[in-house]
């Protein structure tokens, strides 16, 4: 067997191991998708009205504007399962008997990485079904609906490393889960609730220019079956940066970590 082989089989059984932690403990995959349902039924029906109306619109239209921005919500709120799993692992003393084991070193965070990714594309299927019974009425087609699949799993692998490496520079499993809460809160800077060109001059300038708002706008474009312009493409870049400097970063700290 191949180097290449034999990484894949390592991966794939770490994997397992984080698919089958999910299931037996599956208070924090669930968390993550409530938070999102949550936001989305507080806005829809505490602030749906008004706003709708502010946009030129009622509580329906602004249901199918909010619920991209919930779902990138979701994503990011996601990653916040990686951050504690990894920091638990290195805390409590398994990456040690990992470290006595015949398995390739990149496979310990590909696992982690590969396992929270499904369990977020699964909690954005019940933030959907949420926003489905809501009302939201999206209007793509296949071709869409296979794009935008692909979007959010392409912000999922991209926020998952990230958060896997403020994982590793986390001493308690409490700073864990506190680390990625700034990348949770960038879609609320961002176009997610409201649009940017509503927004103050210098908050305007950030949403427009951070990596959460073209990711919201793209996808909101492919759900509702509209033109996305240059919002896929700079999505698709922000997601290649962000996941190459969390591989880097995770590597880095994992390698230095384990060699102690």
């Amino acid at each position: 067997m191949s180097t290449l082989t034999f990484a894949v089989h390592d991966s794939m059984t770490m994997l397992r191991r984080n698919l089958k932690h999910a299931i037996r403990y599956p208070a924090v995959s669930l968390g993550s998708a409530m938070m999102p349902i949550l936001m989305l039924l507080l806005f829809v029906y505490a602030f749906g009205d008004s706003i709708g109306a502010g946009m030129g619109g009622g509580r329906d239209a602004y249901l199918n504007y909010l619920t991209p921005g919930v779902i990138i919500m979701g994503v990011a709120a996601g990653s916040m399962s990686t951050s504690i799993a990894v920091c638990s692992d290195m805390t409590e003393g398994i990456i040690n008997r990992f470290r006595t084991m015949n398995i390739t070193r990149s496979s310990f965070m590909t696992g982690h990485v590969l396992g929270s990714v499904l369990q977020t594309m699964v909690s954005l299927v019940l933030v959907m079904g949420v926003a489905l019974a809501l009302g939201f009425r999206p209007a793509a087609g296949p071709v869409e609906w296979l794009a935008a699949a692909g979007l959010l799993a392409a912000i999922a692998f991209a926020v998952t490393w990230l958060s896997a490496a403020l994982g590793l520079i986390s001493k308690t499993v409490e700073s864990a889960s506190n680390k990625p809460l700034l990348v949770q809160f960038l879609p609320f800077l961002g176009s997610a609730f409201v649009p940017a060109a509503s927004m103050a001059p210098g908050l305007r300038w950030f949403a427009e220019h951070q990596p959460f708002t073209p990711m919201t706008e793209a996808l909101r474009g492919l759900l509702s079956g509209s033109e996305i312009g240059n919002n896929g493409w700079i999505s698709l870049a922000w997601c290649a940066g962000i996941a190459l400097v969390g591989y880097v970063w995770s590597r880095a700290l994992f390698n230095s970590t384990t060699k102690r």
